[in-house]
């Protein structure tokens, strides 16, 4: 069968791809061979300045032909190093033969031993995958997130008059004000941002063990912890972690999943109060003429964005949980348990990107029905007990607390009328009855 979207097996590949069609340049098998031919070149453009002596004759004028052989690098490329793999089931090795039979082509096979000189497969991985993490989270993950956050910023700012009553067990509470509950989402998206900028982008380059030794029993003159330092700090743009094993520590990898799992955290939060709202009849949705909310029922608009969003930020955070869990953890100086999991980093990133969008299409849905939150303040006047009690507190007036607890839990319902008549029973003077008289469901929203 012909593979296409309707026959994958995930939906990152098939019913969602075209919404997670960038992805493929950072995390797909293309993208992460194209990472890891970007560093095996960059790592021998960087050998001839140190110079190698056998390496001093290569002119730097062959640099931009080189490099170009990355950025250049296309699907048929990929296919022959694909066909290159069959036969040393490695891999990374089928890379560097593809990249000597380039040399050869071009006529520099006498410096071609000096690809991948002294190095272990996981000297190109933990380079490759943090800078495709990395270039991924920069282009597509926190303008996405940016986007969602610029979006509840001008809805709170839209309905910050808004008064709006508040529950808290599901029950009627002091009122608040609907942009302020939305503000505390845009809070919180802020308060783990934040510590995005705090987790380095880690790579580990150091030979097989981490010792550098053959590079040191080749050129022992050399400080090549000063070269790696260099190559990976500042050539590739990451933080080389020193000392290691074979591989990576993941640590930092795994404090920038935890964040990202924190952020789907919260927004799964949003998503439920949002998906609660819309039952309340707080907000209606904007109807998209041919679109069906049920098979059977004509009248169904269901807030299935926000649903949407909720399940895929779910999956994605039980896959970030495994990741943070998993990947720190090797056997002595290294073993394979953790290659699998790396090639999976694309699906809970492809899955928030996925819900981050969900949420986006619901939110621009949504229109504010004033009269149902006007009526509910109307109807909940019990609220402002609250307010007369503590005002009652302050003047010295005896069991406060108690007073309104035993208006507010009769049968009857607290209307405006009910408790103006309380306010006039009590023995306080005209001036702070006034105050009194003057606290409503609708104003009563403090800061």
């Amino acid at each position: 069968m012909e593979l296409n979207f309707l026959t994958a097996i995930s939906p990152i590949d098939g019913r969602y791809r075209n919404k997670v069609d960038e992805l493929d340049l950072y995390f797909s098998e293309f993208g992460l061979i194209k990472y890891r031919l970007m560093v095996e070149i960059e790592y021998f453009i960087a050998l001839c300045g140190i110079p190698l002596p056998q390496l001093v004759d290569f002119k730097k004028d062959n640099f931009k032909i080189l490099r170009s052989i990355y950025e250049d690098f296309d699907l048929t490329d990929a296919e022959k190093v694909k066909e290159r793999e069959k036969i040393t089931n490695h891999d990374v090795k089928a890379i560097e033969y593809f990249l000597k039979e380039r040399f050869f082509q071009s006529g520099w096979g006498k410096w071609s031993e000096f690809i991948h000189f002294g190095l272990t497969s996981q000297d190109i991985n933990n380079t490759a995958i943090p800078l495709s993490i990395k270039d991924a989270m920069i282009n597509l993950y926190f303008p996405t997130l940016y986007e969602l956050r610029e979006t509840l910023a001008n809805f709170a700012d839209e309905w910050k008059d808004i008064p709006m009553l508040a529950r808290t067990h599901g029950q009627p509470a002091s009122p608040t004000r609907l942009g302020k509950e939305i503000e505390v989402f845009i809070a919180r998206i802020d308060g783990q941002t934040k510590y995005f900028g705090q987790i380095p982008f880690s790579a580990k380059f150091g030979g097989a063990t981490g010792n550098f030794n053959a590079h040191k029993v080749a050129y022992p003159e050399i400080d090549w912890i000063s070269f790696a330092n260099n190559f990976v700090n500042e050539e590739l743009g990451l933080q080389r972690s020193h000392p290691t094993t074979q591989i990576e520590h993941y640590d930092n990898l795994a404090a920038l999943f935890d964040n990202m799992r924190r952020i789907n955290v919260i927004l799964i939060d949003m998503a439920r109060d949002f998906w609660t709202y819309i039952s309340m009849d707080y907000f209606r949705q904007k109807i998209k003429k041919g679109e069906i909310g049920s098979s059977t029922m004509p009248h169904k608009v269901n807030p299935i964005d926000f649903e949407n969003g909720e399940g895929n930020l779910g999956y994605a955070n039980a896959i970030f949980e495994h990741f943070s869990m998993k990947l720190p953890i090797s056997r002595l100086q290294r073993d394979l348990s953790d290659s699998t999991v790396l090639r999976n980093i694309g699906v809970p990133i492809g899955h928030s990107l996925i819900a981050f969008n969900s949420l986006l299409k619901g939110l621009n849905k949504l229109i504010v029905n004033t009269d149902k939150i006007k009526n509910d303040l109307d109807n909940n006047w019990a609220v402002v007990s609250e307010a007369i009690q503590t005002i009652l507190r302050r003047e010295g007036y005896p069991n406060p607390y108690e007073t309104l607890l035993d208006l507010t839990r009769t049968n009857q319902k607290i209307t405006s009328e009910s408790i103006n008549n309380f306010i006039e029973n009590l023995e306080l003077n005209d001036e702070v009855k006034a105050e009194l008289r003057a606290i409503t469901p609708f104003s009563y929203t403090g800061f």
